[in-house]
């Protein structure tokens, strides 16, 4: 079975789909057979069934991955609504065991596995019926560990310290963070690396500047040892 590592974020927008085509991209030109999974993917544009626009469609042209993007997401919406919305709004049920099943599909094929939630941790995937059913919840039927990606600006110390501690929490193995947008100049940047790794005793584990196309890779993201 591939070695799962799980990209969730400290919300939406703040970089998951970008740093996980620097993951993939990397981690194959290094010789490694990683592929990608999108449980949940909304606000695509969809023709005929088929994903023609979407994060999975950038991940895999920009990662080089033998798949296409239709094979690595489980259930895609066109509207740009959290999954819960989505899915209800078009008559579908986010269907726990059908995720798993293609997570194991892939896993087969795969020796890494590289997962992309959606929006942030607490990312609702059922409210129906009393159920509260959250992309923390399916982190946790993966066994996967995280990895949370966070913008190197202003306010990210609050919102990774808050995730980090919901993870946590939530028994979920965090291997580390990866400071999006960040900018290596700026005094504030520098200094939010700073704390945040003190206030969360995480290690913030690689940095990634606008318009970067590679990402230096830890050993620790998939197994928690040495550099790769």
């Amino acid at each position: 079975m591939a070695k799962n590592l799980f990209i969730t974020a400290t919300g939406t927008d703040i970089g998951k789909t970008y740093v996980s085509a620097l993951i993939i991209k990397k981690m194959r030109e290094e010789g490694f057979n990683c592929g990608y999974f999108k449980p949940v993917l909304s606000g695509a544009e969809i023709r005929d069934g088929k994903l023609i626009k979407s994060d999975a469609n950038y991940v895999a042209d920009t990662a080089g991955i033998p798949d296409s993007a239709d094979d690595c997401v489980t259930y895609s919406w066109e509207e740009a609504v959290s999954p819960h919305l989505a899915s209800r709004r078009a008559g579908d049920y986010i269907d726990t065991n059908k995720i798993l099943n293609h997570y194991k599909k892939l896993a087969s094929r795969y020796d890494y596995i590289l997962t992309e939630g959606a929006g942030g941790i607490t990312c609702p995937l059922r409210l129906e019926n009393g159920e509260k059913y959250l992309l923390k919840d399916l982190i946790k039927e993966l066994g996967a560990p995280v990895v949370i990606v966070a913008d190197g600006g202003l306010g990210t110390i609050n919102s990774t310290l808050l995730t980090v501690e919901y993870a946590k929490n939530n028994g979920i193995d965090v291997r580390g963070i990866i400071l999006n947008n960040f900018d290596s100049s700026d005094f504030m940047h520098q200094d939010n690396l700073k704390q945040t790794e003190f206030l969360t005793g995480v290690k913030v584990v690689a940095t990634v500047e606008k318009n970067q196309n590679d990402i230096e890779l830890l050993e620790e993201l998939w197994t928690g040892r040495k550099r790769i």
